[in-house]
This record gives C-alpha cells, sequence and structure tokens, in this order.
C-alpha cells in the first residue's frame, strides 16, 4: 500500500536513532506490516535497517538476537546441537501467517513491537525468557523481560521514540526441553492459541507460556511439575478479560483449548511421551 502522507525518509540514522524523534515519525525495518494498511498519521519514516545491526550474536551467556533481524536469519540459523531449545526458533517461524517473500523483510523486533496477540516472536522470548533492550530518544538505555512488554492487544511499554534494540535470550533457557502446542483454524491460519512449555536442565519446575489466546502473554511458572488440577486451577484463573476474542476463537473456546494443549505438554515433558 502507498503511504501517500509520507513527506520524507531518513535512510541513514545516527548510530544512536531517535534524538530528533517527533510526533508523525515511525521505524521502518522490514515494513511488512506498515506498508499493508494506511498510516494516515504518519509524515516521516526513520529506516533502521541501515544501522548495520548484527542479526544473530551467540555468547557464553546465549544469544543476542538484532532488532533487524529478518525471519528468514533466525529460520536458517544453525544453532549448537546443545541448545535443546533450538527446534523452537523454527517452529516459532513457521507460526507465521505469511510467505516466504514476507519472511525475507519482517523482522523479530518488528514482529515484538507490532504486539498483536498471535506474534510468533513474542511467543518465541518470552518462552525462552527474553530481555529486550530499549533505547530511549535521550540516549538512555533500559531492559524489560519479554513478559512484561507486550499490555495488550496492540500495546506495549514502548514510550515515543524508544526503539528495541536487542533481544537476550539465555543460556540456560536454551539449553531446556521444550514441548509446545499451536491451534489454528486453518492449516496456514493465524494462530487461536499457541503454547509453550520448558523445563530447565537440572530443574523441577515447568515454565509455561500462553499466547495467541490471550490479549497479553501469559507466562505460569511452577517450582515443581504440577499436577493437572493445579495446572488447570491456574489457568481457569487468569481474568475473563485476559481472553482474547476475534473471529479465529471466543475466549471460552480459547480458554478450553488453553487447558487441553497444557496439560498435553505437561504430560510430554513429564515422561517425555507424546500424546
Amino acid at each position: 500500500m502507498d503511504l501517500n502522507t509520507i513527506t520524507e525518509v531518513i535512510r541513514r540514522p545516527s548510530e544512536r536513532p531517535g534524538p530528533d524523534w517527533r510526533e508523525g515519525d515511525a521505524w521502518l525495518a522490514g515494513g511488512t506490516w506498515l506498508y499493508s494498511v494506511a498510516q494516515p498519521d504518519l509524515r516521516r519514516l526513520v529506516d533502521l535497517t541501515a544501522l548495520g545491526w548484527e542479526p544473530l550474536v551467540p555468547t557464553d551467556a546465549g544469544l543476542e538476537i538484532g532488532a533487524t533481524c529478518t525471519v528468514r536469519d533466525l529460520y536458517a540459523f544453525p544453532w549448537p546441537r546443545h541448545w535443546t531449545a533450538g527446534p523452537l526458533f523454527r517452529v516459532g517461524c513457521e507460526a507465521f501467517l505469511s510467505s516466504f517473500k514476507v519472511w525475507n523483510a519482517a523482522t523479530v523486533g518488528g514482529n515484538i513491537c507490532l504486539s498483536l496477540p498471535a506474534g510468533p516472536m513474542i511467543t518465541l522470548t518470552v518462552a525462552l525468557e527474553a530481555r529486550y533492550e530499549l533505547w530511549a530518544p535521550d540516549g538512555s538505555v533500559r531492559f524489560v523481560d519479554a513478559v512484561d512488554f507486550v499490555t495488550g492487544d496492540h500495546r506495549n511499554v514502548l514510550a515515543p521514540g524508544e526503539v528495541l534494540r536487542r533481544v537476550t535470550l539465555p543460556e540456560q533457557a536454551l539449553r531446556g526441553r521444550v514441548a509446545h502446542r499451536r491451534f489454528t483454524l486453518t492449516r496456514l491460519g493465524r494462530s487461536t492459541v499457541f503454547l509453550v512449555g520448558v523445563r530447565r536442565p537440572g530443574a523441577e519446575g515447568l515454565a509455561l507460556t500462553v499466547t495467541a489466546g490471550t490479549v497479553r502473554p501469559v507466562r505460569f511458572a511452577f517450582d515443581s511439575l504440577p499436577d493437572a488440577r493445579t495446572l488447570r486451577q491456574s489457568i481457569d484463573a487468569l481474568p475473563a478479560a485476559v481472553w482474547f476474542a476475534d473471529p479465529n476463537g471466543t475466549p471460552d473456546h480459547r480458554r478450553h483449548l488453553t487447558r487441553y494443549f497444557a496439560e498435553r505438554i505437561r504430560r510430554e515433558l513429564d515422561t517425555g511421551d507424546l500424546p
């Protein structure tokens, strides 16, 4: 879609973009959503791809993902064998409601900052206990846990002019045992629910991330593996307003699916048997 209100595109912003941020600006990375709908309030685009941020940097502490890393690059990343959660990268990429053409442009950071309930990069990073590095226009930096970043449907904690610079996944989470379940109304449709369970190496507990069926990510952390009743009660305790409603599912339908798939994940990570 043409954005006919844009009067300027900043192709080469400073290495620390943001000091000259003003109302009507938008960060441009892949632009796959930005150009898909009318943007009548925008006047200027600031191109982040020109900054050359490294897409994927393995470290002793885990993995750093640059906000402009494309979905294609993440999908093709050859994770180390001891990162047992590595296959979740491809699971998340395959959960995009998009073609390979979109994969070539869409970015990890863009999907996170769009903050839709079905954003698969949100699911991935929350499940793997990521931290987000945010740059403010005044040059300050703050860090936010992934689970706290999205606050609602298309809403997050970003202040005006603030930009997501980097996502960091910790080594311990990457070495965890994972199980996931996802439901869509059609084979390649948008997620109605998307759940990921993780058990860290040597730990007795379970971390269960629930997304797509809720307006914001929900993460349950149990010190030990819960029984079926405890898990169901935790899900049922979520406020009604947390459950999402759209053409892909009603809140009651999504709650039912979440109960069902959460139990399958619990069993799989308890015994290793696939239900």
